[in-house]
């Protein structure tokens, strides 16, 4: 053992106790571990979902990117109707994103925005749920509200899903995603204040019920006006005291690369494992701050696990080639990261350090992500782990510090469930290389090449 070994280790261990100090020192509420559940599926949280709006005595708030006109964004719709007919004093706001509610779905062809059936509905009801749209940023492109998080009375539903068939299991088909139900009323006033001070009284956010809904040109100054206050904004909490059987759950948010105290969590977690790490993110497409915490681990030992998604995984994916258009390289640039990733990182799988899952269920669709640090900490959170999320949407998540190790068995059971339908990949063969891809998919991707556009692209993805 060289005196080289002695040093690294040495600044490994006073590193990652570092940032355990950085997280151990976040605020948080103390939540009985009995009260936190995770559901595995998407038919499940549906059912869930429905079942809290109909006992809902006080307040209902979700956060979501869209809140879709189809069976099961209409049957959940009904079901707030229905639960604020029947009690006018329950509170109801559904915030959801100001530019998605007014558009398409993507590559679609010109169709009404959801905002057209949300004002349908407000027309035939005296008694509606508010459903406001926060525009975060002047265009869609460069920032969406990317929030989630419902709550219903005192139980909170976290889950990086949105409102729509595939994410509820609708028709036979899913996207499967993280559920966990957490009975909470502190963490529960958290997640509704925020989005009361933060959202309600702006005036850069619309009722979406209503008609004439101005267009983002005309928000710009208003737009601008809230965006500075959602980069300093944070989510009201009472540091409490932990006790033996509970966990502590310090909610996190956050907008942009400065002062982002979601993303310096996101790499203090990386920093302070010592043993193992599991990362899910459906899209692979890493910021380099992620990146090179990731190598970081490996360096020091820590055995890293990878669970993405297949391209044919990925919501862009297109099976038909026939109605194949641009939208559908996306799914094939993430394949060509990961191919890259593994190259650059054999040495690492070969050692059995690192480990990569890739997801694949017929022609369903994954968007889990977040990650398990040594069984004592976990991410719950919409962040794709990308460098839009990184630096464009507002992201938020939930940070749980479990250092009793109370909630591991829930998430091991949650891990091996995903697991079920993964292929472990041995080397940068085990998935197609370029000259493998359909020809409209190589043409574009190498007119991306000729152009040298593969920064901007992947800073938008």
């Amino acid at each position: 053992m060289g005196i080289g070994y002695i040093i690294k280790r040495a600044y490994y261990k006073k590193n990652a106790e570092s940032a355990r100090l950085k997280i151990d020192s976040l605020p948080k509420i103390a939540v009985d571990s009995d009260s936190y559940s995770i559901l595995e599926d998407p038919k499940l949280f549906k059912q869930r979902i429905l079942e809290l709006i109909k006992s809902a005595k006080k307040r209902i708030c979700m956060t979501a990117l869209y809140f879709q006109n189809d069976e099961a964004g209409r049957e959940i719709m009904d079901a707030l109707y229905k639960a604020k007919t029947s009690n006018p004093e329950l509170e109801i706001y559904v915030y959801v994103d100001f530019h998605r509610a007014q558009r398409g779905l993507i590559g679609k062809g010109l169709q009404e925005g959801n905002n057209v059936w949300y004002q349908t509905m407000a027309s035939t009801h005296n008694l509606q749920p508010i459903i406001y749209g926060v525009p975060v940023k002047k265009r869609e492109l460069f920032g969406v509200l990317h929030l989630k998080g419902f709550v219903f009375d005192d139980t909170v539903l976290y889950s990086g899903a949105s409102i729509n068939n595939v994410y509820l299991g609708e028709n036979g088909k899913y996207r499967i995603d993280r559920y966990h139900e957490i009975k909470s009323k502190a963490l529960a006033d958290s997640l509704c204040m925020y989005c009361n001070k933060v959202f309600n009284h702006s005036q850069a956010i619309f009722n979406l019920n209503k008609s004439n809904i101005p267009s983002a040109n005309e928000l710009s100054v208003e737009i601008k006006s809230q965006k500075n206050i959602l980069r300093h904004e944070e989510y009201p909490i009472s540091d409490e005291p932990i006790n033996k059987n509970q966990i502590g759950i310090t909610p996190l948010v956050g907008l942009g690369r400065r002062n982002n105290r979601l993303n310096h969590t996101i790499l203090y977690l990386l920093e302070s494992a010592t043993s193992e790490i599991t990362i899910y993110t459906p899209y692979f497409n890493l910021p380099s701050p992620i990146r090179k915490r990731i190598n970081f681990c490996l360096k020091k030992g820590v055995l890293v696990t990878i669970v993405c998604g297949d391209k044919v995984a990925n919501d862009f994916y297109i099976h038909d080639l026939n109605n194949f258009n641009k939208v559908g390289a996306i799914p094939y640039l993430y394949e060509i990261n990961l191919r890259k990733f593994i190259s650059a990182n054999q040495s690492f799988i070969d050692s059995g350090k690192l480990k990569i899952h890739l997801w694949k269920d017929g022609d369903n669709t994954y968007h889990v992500k977040g990650m398990t640090v040594d069984g004592k900490y976990a991410l719950l959170t919409g962040n794709n782990l990308n460098p839009r999320a990184w630096g464009l949407d507002l992201e938020n998540g939930l940070l749980i510090n479990d250092s009793s190790g109370l909630l591991v068995p829930k998430f091991i059971h949650e891990k091996d469930f995903l697991l079920k339908h993964t292929t472990l990949l041995r080397n940068k063969y085990d998935i197609e290389d370029i000259i493998s891809y359909p020809e409209p998919v190589r043409k574009i991707i190498y007119k991306v090449s000729k152009f040298g556009a593969q920064w901007l692209i992947k800073r938008l993805l």
